[in-house]
């Protein structure tokens, strides 16, 4: 076994305080009674108070919260639908391309998603709002979603779903009845990983939002562009507790499902 080495010890030390002090900055900066953000002048929660009253922000908030659940539950469905195809599918005509336009998405670079995104919903004639918004992250995150889920499903036992279609279930009801529930904490990560995409994007947003849909990120900019204020700081540590709460939800969950899975396993062990 290698021993936890002083080097290490630095290094990790390092990459959290790199990642993480910036942010513990922002969070304390946000309880800062002064109207400088770099000037601390005493403890005051009077910002968060006056980010609720700040209808701009309040607005982009329900768009983009809209937005993130209607294109993640889309996203999670078809990018679940496209895992199991992938990985049980088997070979057929066209696969190469398939996968290849389906794993496109997570190396091109995202402002030529969002200007091809814009050039299409122009070129129809599709005006662009909050649905516009919901068709361009639903069409990058369930790239993200299929990865996710391809994963969980390429480990997964086929003999369990076998037994069940012996017994009688339609593949459906094989499916919905023995493979869902096993492969649901993929899933719930997927679902997670696309809401925080959807939360966080700012340059796809930007191409397909219209006059009347600002998302939080989009507003968030053009507010900084005159300057940080201390509403930012409060917004973006409430941002930061969602992904948190998020990410802590999603790593129970995980945990307990594959507890769960090894007491079965155990106990299938033990009658057998």
């Amino acid at each position: 076994m290698k021993r936890f080495t002083w080097f290490n010890a630095v290094s990790l030390t390092l990459g959290f305080a790199f990642l993480y002090i910036p942010m513990l900055i922002l969070i304390i900066y946000s309880f800062n009674s002064s109207k400088l953000v770099t000037v601390w002048a005493g403890f005051s929660t009077k910002w968060y108070i006056s980010l609720f009253s700040n209808d701009a922000f309040i607005d982009a908030a329900w768009v983009t919260l809209k937005v993130g659940f209607i294109s993640s539950c889309a996203a999670t469905v078809l990018g679940t639908m496209i895992a199991y195809i992938m990985v049980r599918g088997g070979r057929f005509f066209g696969r190469g391309l398939f996968s290849s336009m389906i794993y496109a998405p997570l190396v091109m670079p995202e402002v030529i998603t969002g200007l091809s995104l814009l050039l299409l919903f122009i070129s129809i004639g599709l005006d662009r709002g909050v649905f516009t918004i919901i068709l361009a992250h639903t069409t990058f995150s369930m790239c993200y979603v299929s990865v996710v889920v391809s994963s969980r499903l390429a480990s997964f036992d086929v003999s369990i779903e076998e037994a069940a279609l012996d017994l009688g279930c339609t593949p459906f009801d094989a499916f919905k009845s023995v493979t869902l529930p096993i492969i649901a904490p993929a899933v719930v990560s997927g679902w997670l990983l696309a809401f925080t995409l959807s939360l966080d994007d700012l340059v796809i947003a930007s191409f397909a939002s219209g006059p009347s849909s600002t998302t939080l990120p989009i507003k968030i900019y053009s507010s900084v562009r005159l300057g940080v204020s201390p509403e930012i700081n409060a917004l973006s540590t409430i941002m930061i507790a969602i992904v948190t709460f998020g990410v802590l939800t999603s790593s129970i969950i995980s945990k307990r499902a594959i507890k769960r899975q090894r007491l079965e396993e155990e106990q299938a062990f033990k009658n057998g």
